[in-house]
């Protein structure tokens, strides 16, 4: 969602009088929340009612008689969302199952050495001469106010050691390591969700560093972006931080483990550096989102990787 906000700056930048209207998940809404550039977001509720609310959805979306609707995704829900649009012109990715409605279906090929937000760009192709734009989110004050609380006085960094998926996470020794190595005059902030706390806590005590401060929990999605934005350098697996620090240009490290960069998902920005196991690996990418454990049972993706601030 954070790397489609690059469409809402391309299509904005050419067709400033453009109404732009979003459609995503519940869950992911506050993202966008101050974003100058959407007029509406519609939001749906898969957890309740599923059915009900998606067809309340595509009520609301049918009012607006869209000009064209662009569809980034390739599942089914989606799919129906825009087949029953009534917008006047319908284009998607080939892989939804549903594309056979679309008036206008693009390829997206993974490991073909695009950017995701180049494989978006190409469905706006059809429609007009555009520039793409990087991804951006537009912290607000309350996001602001989160991180002023932080009452932080010193050069500092952040770090982001948690992952949805094992294998795409740095494994916590190295997160001590690193720690370790970053300058004793420099502030380290620890983020994430509240189930990261247990494990930042103990990234924490096995460091034995006393400038480490575990903020997971404490912080909107938009407030870590903006304590991203002034940080000397974020730390980060491939994984929803790495997009936020694009979304706000932070400089910022990526380590990648059972993924790779060729995927089509790595940062994007200006000051970006990508660190991965120095050998190569047979095993390695083990597959696109990464799994629970370790296939081979070694990890040595993750275990090899050298850490060098």
């Amino acid at each position: 969602m954070i790397l489609a906000t690059s469409l809402v700056e391309t299509i904005r930048k050419t067709l400033p009088d453009a109404q732009i209207d979003f459609v995503l998940r519940k869950g992911n809404e506050s993202l966008l929340e101050g974003n100058p550039n959407i007029r509406n977001v519609f939001v749906w509720n898969k957890q309740e009612k599923k059915y009900a609310n998606l067809s309340g959805l595509i009520r609301e979306v049918r009012k607006n008689k869209y000009d064209t609707v662009l569809n980034l995704q390739r599942f089914a829900s989606t799919g129906f969302i825009t087949w029953r649009s009534k917008a006047a012109k319908k284009i998607g990715f080939k892989k939804n199952p549903l594309s056979l409605f679309y008036d206008v279906k693009i390829e997206h090929e993974i490991d073909k050495g695009k950017h995701e937000i180049e494989r978006n760009f190409d469905l706006i192709k059809a429609i007009g001469n555009f520039e793409l734009c990087k991804p951006r989110l537009y912290p607000n004050q309350k996001d602001v106010e989160q991180v002023d609380a932080l009452n932080i006085t010193s050069k500092y960094v952040v770090m982001a050691p948690a992952s949805v998926w094992f294998t795409k996470q740095l494994p916590m020794q190295k997160w001590v390591e690193l720690i370790q190595k970053i300058p004793t005059d420099y502030s380290i902030y620890l983020i994430g969700g509240k189930a990261d706390q247990n494990l930042l806590n103990n990234i924490i005590t096995q460091s034995g560093s006393k400038n480490v401060y575990n903020v997971a929990g404490k912080l909107s999605l938009l407030a870590s972006a903006h304590l991203m934005k002034s940080a000397k350098r974020t730390y980060v697996n491939d994984s929803a931080p790495m997009h936020l620090a694009s979304a706000v240009n932070a400089p910022v490290t990526v380590f990648y483990c059972s993924t790779i960069p060729a995927f089509g998902f790595g940062p994007l920005s200006d000051q970006s550096t990508i660190v991965e196991v120095n050998e190569k690996l047979e095993c390695r990418p083990c597959g696109l989102h990464g799994f629970q454990s370790c296939p081979k049972g070694h990890f040595d993706c993750g275990n090899k990787i050298v850490i060098i601030p």
